[in-house]
């Protein structure tokens, strides 16, 4: 209430001190003029005013002067203005435990109409609230046309909102048990070296609340679990409070129109470090001169260079080694070639011990050797299907590169295979494959088996 007085002295003193600078002072000082002339003429002020005829040629004089200035609205008695009130909240009235309402608008606009004063006052004054009343509406499947209402704390203020009515529509809430999933966020903020062992909810269900059209929309509820935590810096447990819970549709949208309780829960999660050595694997890319060869790949000056991955223990248990690549083409007449390479992080690797390494590449003159081998194994062949090999007893591979090499290699060391990938019953002719990871040896299949295909 003091506030109020307080606001209103303001007012008045503001409207005082304009009255005082634009009307009394100008005319006491036209006044006090007047009289100091009179007095030089040796004319009496007062007998001059107390002659009838002045009074009404002032009168006169005043009324058309003030005609003119609120005719040509240099003076302005009043003036209705306009201001926007954008994004103003709307509150819904409605019994939340009974019925679930869409089409709730969560804010609109507000044009307030009136004088500058008025309006001042309905924004200091006024709570800005925009009202849904639907307390006497009842659940049903067409939508209801309902107006919204905005509270005047100022009785000579004018509005529109905008819009000035919604379509929502009411319907029954109803309450089903979904088991709890979970998801790990912002993962990358969690230690490099850190995976997450195993993760414990406080709860296994939740109760969610809604209307039937919502509730057969939601494909899973998950906890959200943000691992952006400073505690979460070495491997241990640890619990997490006020885990927030989300429903999502097939598609991956959340469903808003929902109620879930309790909204939030706890976990405890364990982190751990996980670790294993895997060596680099050089593939290359181009070809080299005729009649070269690779005779030797050598990583940070080693044989065989290995470096330390990190991550959960079922993504790095899959991982036989880490791949780098370098461009051999037009190589092999300089003797030797020094690569700088950049180690990536395999898919599901957190962190790795190295980035950068050195390879260096000696060439040496190419050699070729014959090999028979009668062993040839199947891959991708499609479930309730059987293939055999008909007619041929062993297939001739060539392996080329230098002598020192291929002087190691036996038919038992080449691992032979045909890819049946997409083929149905029936008998085709296809291609032989070798599986090579070293890029020293170059294999050569120039033939083709028989395969007979069955169901």
């Amino acid at each position: 209430m003091k506030a109020i007085i307080n606001l209103f002295k303001k007012i008045f003193l503001s409207i005082y001190r304009v009255i005082d600078k634009i009307i009394v002072t100008p005319i006491s000082r036209i006044i006090f003029r007047i009289s100091e002339y009179l007095k030089a003429h040796n004319l009496k002020l007062d007998y001059i005013i107390s002659r009838p005829n002045f009074i009404i040629y002032v009168s006169l004089i005043l009324a058309v002067v003030m005609f003119l200035l609120i005719d040509s609205r240099v003076i302005t008695l009043v003036e209705s203005e306009a201001e926007v009130l954008t994004n103003v909240p709307v509150k819904a009235n409605y019994n939340e435990e009974a019925y679930v309402v869409e089409g709730i608008p969560e804010t609109v606009d507000i044009v307030l109409i009136g004088r500058k004063s008025d309006i001042y006052l309905a924004k200091q004054l006024g709570t800005n609230m925009v009202i849904l009343d639907l307390s006497d509406y009842k659940a049903r499947n067409q939508a209801y046309r309902v107006y919204l209402s905005y509270t005047k704390s100022i009785d000579s203020i004018n509005y529109k909102l905008d819009p000035s009515y919604v379509s929502v529509t009411i319907k029954d809430k109803i309450s089903v048990t979904r088991t709890i999933d979970y998801d790990l966020v912002n993962v990358d903020y969690l230690n490099e070296r850190l995976s997450v062992e195993s993760v414990e909810l406080s709860k296994s269900e939740v109760v969610v609340k809604g209307s039937q059209d919502s509730l057969n929309n939601i494909a899973t509820v998950k906890a959200l679990i943000d691992l952006r935590d400073n505690s979460l810096n070495d491997a241990g447990t640890y619990d997490i409070d006020n885990i927030p819970l989300l429903a999502y549709d097939s598609k991956g949208n959340i469903i808003k129109d929902i109620e879930i309780v309790p909204t939030t829960l706890t976990a405890k999660i364990t982190l751990d470090t996980y670790s294993k050595s895997v060596p680099i694997r050089v593939l290359t890319t181009g070809n080299l001169v005729t009649g070269k060869a690779i005779a030797s790949i050598l990583i940070n000056n080693s044989n065989n260079h290995s470096v330390t991955i990190y991550g959960d223990e079922e993504t790095i248990s899959g991982i036989t080694s880490v791949p780098v690549t370098i461009n051999v083409d037009g190589q092999g007449a300089n003797g030797t070639k020094s690569y700088n390479v950049t180690i990536s992080k395999p898919s599901g690797v957190r962190s790795i011990s190295e980035t950068k390494a050195s390879v260096t590449v000696t060439f040496g003159d190419e050699k070729q050797k014959e090999l028979n081998i009668s062993t040839v194994s199947q891959q991708n062949l499609a479930s309730g299907l059987t293939a055999n090999i008909v007619g041929t007893s062993s297939i001739n591979v060539i392996a080329k590169g230098v002598q020192s090499v291929i002087d190691n290699i036996t038919e038992n060391s080449i691992n032979a295979y045909i890819d049946l990938e997409g083929y149905t019953a029936g008998e085709y002719d296809v291609q032989v494959k070798i599986d090579n990871n070293d890029p020293r040896i170059n294999y050569v299949v120039s033939s083709t088996v028989k395969v007979r295909i069955s169901n």
